[in-house]
């Protein structure tokens, strides 16, 4: 399995010392069986009084830190080493009474999968959408449903880098035509809901390689797509690129509705101009054992 090392540092910067309340940090991977966390630390300055962990409903890693003292900066290093292996998605791989939709998920499964299919903005234009997948009879083989709504996202929507604090309805982003990685994830899952498909919000980091396809040198937080698929079990679709499977994606969350993954939220006392700036970075780069 290759070797992944993510480094995420996060710094706030102020005009004069401020006290901050907690923070909460979703910054350290999940481990599930197609990724391993091997090492994982976390630096941060000034030292919180009070670092705790815990794990939330969905099974992510969740550390709160609590601070007793006032600094003009504000500092977050997380450097972790992943173990992580690329899952394809086939059609093979799906069981037989789920390879044609529409299909129904076993009465045992269905109350541990409601919340992910409980409708997410419905709206009748997003049903419309949706029902663009499928045949005239409304049936469609999974696969090529589930990689097409992948795939059209990438082509029929330009994505775009927004700062702006929320998430655009599956509605605006079909009337903008574009989206943030978060944007086009909601606007999948919504649309996947909407067919009876379980789907979930998945926040984590994309790796970035070189041109030659080669050497890992980049990577940035990201958001897309895990459906529920008989037979596989949770596959990774990321609508931003068009790609299947979690060859470029490393997991850290996986929620019901994206304000339950934000990376690192928290608080500071002060005024509003003492602020002076955020500064993020992210880096995955190949590790020894590659």
């Amino acid at each position: 399995m290759p070797i992944l090392i993510i480094r995420h540092l996060t710094s706030h910067h102020y005009k004069q010392p401020v006290a901050f309340g907690d923070h909460r940090m979703m910054l350290r991977p999940r481990d599930d069986d197609d990724q391993r966390v091997l090492e994982s630390a976390l630096e941060i300055t000034p030292e919180p009084s009070q670092l705790s962990w815990t794990r939330d409903a969905f099974g992510n890693h969740v550390a709160i830190a609590r601070f007793a003292g006032q600094a003009s900066e504000l500092r977050f290093q997380s450097t972790i080493r992943v173990d992580h292996a690329p899952v394809a998605f086939r059609a093979a791989d799906i069981r037989d009474f789920a390879s044609t939709y529409p299909f129904k998920y076993p009465e045992e499964e269905r109350s541990s999968l409601a919340r992910f299919l409980a409708p997410l903005f419905p709206h009748a234009e997003l049903d419309r959408w949706a029902a663009m997948f499928l045949r005239a009879d409304g049936s469609a083989e999974t696969h090529d449903l589930l990689v097409g709504m992948t795939r059209t996202i990438k082509r029929d929507f330009k994505y775009v880098t927004r700062h702006e604090k929320g998430i655009q309805t599956p509605a605006q982003t079909l009337k903008l035509g574009s989206g943030s990685c978060r944007d086009l994830a909601v606007l999948m899952i919504a649309a996947l809901r909407s067919l009876g498909i379980a789907a979930r919000f998945v926040s984590g980091y994309l790796r970035i390689a070189d041109d030659d396809g080669e050497a890992i040198t980049g990577g940035n937080t990201h958001a897309w797509v895990q459906a529920c698929i008989p037979g596989p079990g949770w596959i990774d679709f990321d609508p931003s690129s068009g790609m299947v499977g979690n060859e470029n994606l490393v997991r850290v969350a996986v929620v019901h509705e994206p304000q339950e993954a934000i990376p690192l939220q928290g608080t500071w006392i002060g005024t509003a101009s003492d602020h002076l700036a955020m500064k993020v970075a992210v880096k995955v780069t190949a590790g020894a054992g590659q």
